[in-house]
């Protein structure tokens, strides 16, 4: 026969077993949140036709999450660690923010732009007109070719010749026709590289820069030292690895210094340009050698948006589309970028339109922030070091734990002492109740 004591130990114990399942011990559990502010069930789902919020800074140290395994480390190599985030924002303070800047006064920007992230400056000036997200850690994709450029134009020739490989034929995503002992000019690789987006194109250059793992170092050395201190390399082309990143006001400062050679600047307008073949291979008694082509610039914002001065587009599963350009209007030179952009509700070109045409009607004696990295840098050289700790302490890193709640192992104790109390309280009202009536537990 069970004792009231008997009866109170296996109702409590019940409660305690059962209760995690009913969620009591560990509270309410939202949406698993992915470090891009997304929920688990909208990374397959289709992209938003809104503009992502961003507030609450979910890309203030990485990317978050990728789409496939292009991240995973390698055996025997690290994971890398996120960048630092520096002491002061580069750009000005109020490039701080996570959320969206406009000038004082100034109207909204259109409202349809699926962009999480993008920034709008005066090409001549530096000046930043306004912004979303502008330090936010993203995939920047192909628009990493412009670092690379730079890279290039300080190393090599532009006149010098390379013979193509069969490595560079067979590199992986996007490439602009290189051929096995096909010949080519530094110039035609450049052009190869910001027009076509070659990664054939950035796998040659790779290879006179001392290998991919040389030439990545080299990219991001060169970010750093520019001011662009969001940036990290994985690949020479722009396809996601492990520690990728960039943001908009990096791409839109790297593409302003780029804009400053004659020779970038020549190339990143160009339309067409004639490319050549090379011969077959392996050799076929009776085949004809691949003959050469024209090699046409694959940036749809010249197509069709006149006031277009060029600029380099990409893509991949886990950055979406991004870009980063110019355009000129009444003798006025902006320049934009856009990162985690998707063509809902319009074309990602026509929302790039929409925000130039936004920038050309703003004043041109405001600002909210500057391209000026450098004189940032300066600041940021003569400030203590940084500890590394998000700059805005109300947005911490997502968790799937209320940080309100307390610990897991005190939840438990408390809810199990609650429990307890309850069933005691239970089990003598059973107690009672039965007693009247003459029966026993």
């Amino acid at each position: 026969m069970k004792t009231p004591a008997h009866a109170t130990f296996a109702i409590v114990t019940t409660l305690l077993i059962v209760a995690p399942t009913l969620g009591l011990l560990a509270g309410p559990h939202p949406p698993a949140r992915a470090q891009d502010g997304t929920t688990s069930e909208t990374l397959t789902s289709t992209p938003p036709s809104t503009t992502p919020d961003t507030a609450d800074c979910p890309n203030r140290r990485t990317p978050g999450p990728a789409a496939d395994s292009s991240e995973v480390p390698r055996p025997g190599q690290p994971e890398p660690s996120p960048l630092p985030i520096p002491a002061i924002p580069i750009g000005g303070p109020q490039l701080d923010a996570c959320d969206l800047l406009v000038l004082p006064g100034a109207p909204p920007p259109p409202s349809d732009i699926s962009a999480a992230s993008w920034l709008l400056a005066d090409l001549d000036t530096g000046e930043v007109l306004a912004a979303k997200d502008p330090h936010g850690r993203y995939r920047p994709a192909s628009t990493i070719k412009t670092l690379l450029a730079l890279v290039v134009l300080d190393n090599l020739d532009l006149a010098a010749t390379i013979t193509g490989t069969l490595e560079d034929a067979n590199i992986e995503g996007s490439r602009a026709g290189i051929g096995p002992r096909g010949t080519y000019t530094n110039q035609l690789l450049l052009e190869a590289l910001l027009l076509a987006s070659g990664n054939d194109a950035a796998n040659a250059f790779a290879r006179q820069l001392g290998g991919a793992e040389a030439t990545t170092q080299q990219m991001t050395a060169l970010a750093q030292q520019l001011g662009a201190l969001d940036t990290r390399v994985a690949t020479p082309s722009g396809l996601d690895g492990p520690g990728m990143s960039s943001s908009a006001y990096d791409l839109a400062m790297l593409f302003r210094e780029a804009m400053g050679r004659p020779e970038f600047a020549r190339t990143i307008t160009t339309n067409q340009v004639d490319f050549p073949g090379y011969p077959a291979d392996p050799p076929i008694p009776g085949d004809f050698d691949r003959p050469g082509f024209a090699l046409g610039n694959d940036n749809v914002v010249n197509w069709y948006y006149e006031p277009s001065l060029g600029g380099k587009n990409g893509f991949t599963d886990s950055a979406r589309q991004t870009y980063v350009g110019a355009a000129e209007k009444d003798g006025r030179r902006l320049v934009l970028s856009i990162l985690r952009a998707d063509n809902e509700p319009q074309q990602v070109w026509q929302q790039i339109a929409a925000l130039f045409d936004y920038g050309f009607e703003l004043p041109r004696d405001q600002s909210v922030g500057s391209l000026d990295a450098a004189r940032f840098l300066d600041e940021l050289a003569a400030a203590p070091e940084s500890d590394d700790t998000p700059r805005d302490a109300a947005a911490p890193l997502p968790t799937t734990q209320d940080p309100d709640a307390g610990s897991l192992p005190t939840r438990i104790l408390v809810v199990g002492i609650v429990s307890a109390i309850i069933a005691i309280g239970i089990v003598s009202a059973i107690i009672r109740q039965r007693t009247g009536r003459g029966a026993s537990l």
